[in-house]
């Protein structure tokens, strides 16, 4: 009898035989079906072999004794122990599926993750015992849960969970008592937004929620867990502003939470419960604030700002609202803060365009704003690579079509240039995802690959739309004004015409989710100047799109690209889509899907290859049975990459890669 994965795989081969002369195998035990994908050569899988062995340690919470940290030593990302610095780290848990949030439970020997099965996104919360490396799962197996918070006390656990319908995004909470585990819905979804918890107040009778409506509009609200009775703190049903939550201050007479309201950036604000009055703590900083941690105690605080996609860190005094800037970082993206339990050190994650993401842990002084020695606990492997070869980006700015104050708006953009590049360099465009992603200076093991082994550049741009530019730009692309950041694209490639170093002639685009849209959607504009395009996991139908997404999501993407039971919408979004647009396209593309999707289901994918096959167009299709929306196992990464390299090269390329020939393929 076949297994259920082997009748999927029988039903795509069938399938695909039947409608295209289409060539197909299978990699991975089965789980990765390729279509028209060539064989890799061997030279290649060996050439890519130390960049798809790169690892990371990310900082996941403070041990009685050392940290924890998420690393990859086999297929996926599991939690490990550090005992100390440069210490080895000693896995914990060993599942074939990475583990993803993690919350230490306070008072308790124990770890609460959440886990979902083969990219599905229906995350489930597990409770460990790192000692014993046992666990078990205390949610209902089936809905979504996230954003798991312990009470201080470490007597309940809340968190989101789609688990009274499975489409809407309530608040629950989970109590531990002598008797067992009870579960119970504290905060019902009045409508299609996002609900989550935030802090508990000290004696675990309040708790502080964040309620996400789109990425121009969301609120802070009390929750009082005694009577029912929910306060709005911050967010106006009239004016619309980012309201995001952080947690009580001290005898939690007060709330910090930060809001773009009064100008362009999220600043950090102290709400007083007894009197309604609210002051602006970071009025001089014109940045985002986008992470503030409080010290247990409440004697000490820390804070990072978003400045131009760069982290900088700064330490607070909650006693006089000073604050002051750490110099000691590297210039890149820190995240993950949090203080020790006695609030003399704070641990962090860096990451750097030249270094992937380490845990570090930064001594702090007798006061609150005295910072002494940044440690570093963990030192991730680099595939035995030379870090110093790694390239750095270059911050510029071009001009795009419209103005800003009489004169021509700008786009920022992280160029990679290959060292020691000789004469014009064909471009990679990487768009990020989002819309209101934002790209960052960050390692990537990809970048690097293709910068040293293809020799080509790579512009990363953050077009309209993007976060971390403030909330005027964030919004230029919402509903009708979609197509505003496809003429970004445009700009660029006009900017990259521009610079002696670039060749225009030869230009691919690549991006993933709605970054696969804009693939898609700058194939659809500028075939002309393109050679290739890789969409992953891609909108190719806004209709469609939202028709199919899961129901938990559906509500929030209306709010961003626009609700398409209006009629008059619907005809824009129809009129937009790539694959109702699939004659205009005049380029290679190689699309890539995980099966499981639950944002942009795999019917995207299925859609705009079979049009484009339709239309005699040259496409490779790539389509992970065990995968959600992106790949998240090493083995498919790997071939990923390596199918990746080999499209860049064959359509990009004007010279083949020395040793990439078919004759050598496994």
């Amino acid at each position: 009898m076949l297994s259920l994965k082997n009748l999927a795989i029988a039903g795509l081969l069938s399938a695909s035989l039947a409608a295209h002369a289409t060539e197909t195998r299978t990699l991975n035990n089965g789980n990765l079906v390729l279509e028209d994908v060539p064989a890799i050569p061997a030279a290649l899988k060996q050439d890519l072999s130390r960049f798809q062995n790169i690892r990371s340690a990310a900082f996941r919470g403070w041990a009685d004794e050392g940290l924890y940290i998420s690393t990859r030593f086999g297929e996926v990302d599991q939690i490990h122990h550090v005992a100390e610095p440069g210490a080895a780290r000693r896995q914990l848990t060993f599942f074939s599926e990475p583990v993803g949030q993690i919350a230490t439970r306070p008072g308790h020997d124990e770890i609460a993750f959440t886990m979902d099965a083969g990219g599905s996104e229906d995350a489930q919360i597990f409770l460990l015992d790192p000692d014993s490396g046992d666990s078990r799962m205390i949610s209902d197996g089936e809905s979504r849960n996230g954003a798991i918070l312990w009470s201080e006390d470490g007597k309940f656990l809340a968190y989101q969970s789609t688990r009274r319908n499975g489409a809407s995004n309530d608040l629950w909470i989970t109590h531990f008592g002598k008797a067992g585990t009870t579960a119970s819905m504290a905060l019902e979804s009045p409508d299609g937004s996002w609900w989550g918890p935030v802090a508990f107040s000290a004696d675990s009778r309040k708790l502080l929620v964040q309620q996400y409506i789109s990425s121009t509009r969301s609120m802070v609200h009390l929750l009082n867990l005694e009577s029912g009775k929910l306060q709005r703190i911050a967010g106006d049903d009239e004016i619309h502003s980012r309201n995001y939550a952080i947690g009580f201050g001290p005898g939690d007479s007060s709330i910090y939470f930060t809001s773009d309201r009064n100008g362009e950036f999220t600043r950090l604000l102290r709400h007083d419960l007894d009197n309604g009055q609210e002051q602006v703590l970071t009025g001089d900083i014109d940045w985002d604030i986008s992470d503030f941690v409080l010290s247990r105690d409440k004697r000490r605080g820390a804070f990072i700002t978003n400045e131009d996609g760069i982290s900088r860190l700064y330490l607070f005094d909650p006693r006089n609202d000073r604050y002051r800037l750490v110099d000691a970082l590297p210039m890149g993206v820190v995240g993950g803060l949090e203080f020790s339990d006695n609030g003399r050190q704070l641990a962090l994650s860096i990451n750097t365009p030249s270094t992937p993401t380490d845990t570090f842990v930064l001594e702090l002084g007798g006061s609150a704003l005295s910072g002494g020695a940044l440690t570093r606990w963990t030192n991730s492997e680099v595939g035995g690579l030379a870090t110093e070869n790694f390239v750095e980006p270059q911050l510029v700015r071009y001009p795009t079509f419209d103005e800003v104050d009489g004169k021509a708006r700008e786009i920022p953009a992280f160029v990679y240039m290959p060292r020691n590049a000789k004469g014009p360099v064909p471009v990679v465009i990487s768009i990020h995802g989002g819309p209101e992603g934002q790209a960052r200076p960050v390692f990537s093991s990809t970048y690097q690959l293709w910068l040293e082994k293809l020799g080509v550049a790579v512009v990363v741009p953050n077009v309209r739309g993007s976060a971390g530019y403030g909330k005027t730009y964030v919004a230029l692309d919402n509903g009708y004004k979609r197509e505003d950041s496809v003429k970004d694209i445009g700009a660029l490639l006009d900017w990259i015409g521009q610079n002696p170093a670039l060749d225009a002639d030869n230009v691919a685009v690549f991006g993933g989710s709605y970054g696969g849209y804009m693939v898609l959607a700058s194939a659809v504009h500028y075939s002309d100047r393109l050679k290739a395009a890789v969409d992953i996991v891609g909108i190719s139908n806004f209709v469609t799109f939202l028709t199919n997404t899961r129901d938990y999501r559906r509500d929030l993407r209306r709010v961003e690209y626009g609700d398409e039971r209006i009629p008059e919408m619907r005809a824009f979004l129809e009129k937009i889509s790539p694959n109702n647009n699939v004659d205009k396209i005049k380029v290679p593309m190689f699309v890539v899907q995980g099966q499981n999707d639950p944002r942009v289901p795999v019917t995207e994918a299925e859609q705009i290859v079979e049009s484009l096959r339709d239309a005699g167009n040259p496409v490779w299709y790539m389509n992970a049975l065990n995968e959600g929306h992106g790949y998240r196992k090493k083995e498919n990464r790997d071939a990923f990459s390596e199918a990746t390299a080999l499209f860049f090269a064959e359509h990009l390329l004007q010279a083949p890669v020395p040793g990439w020939q078919a004759d050598d393929a496994e």
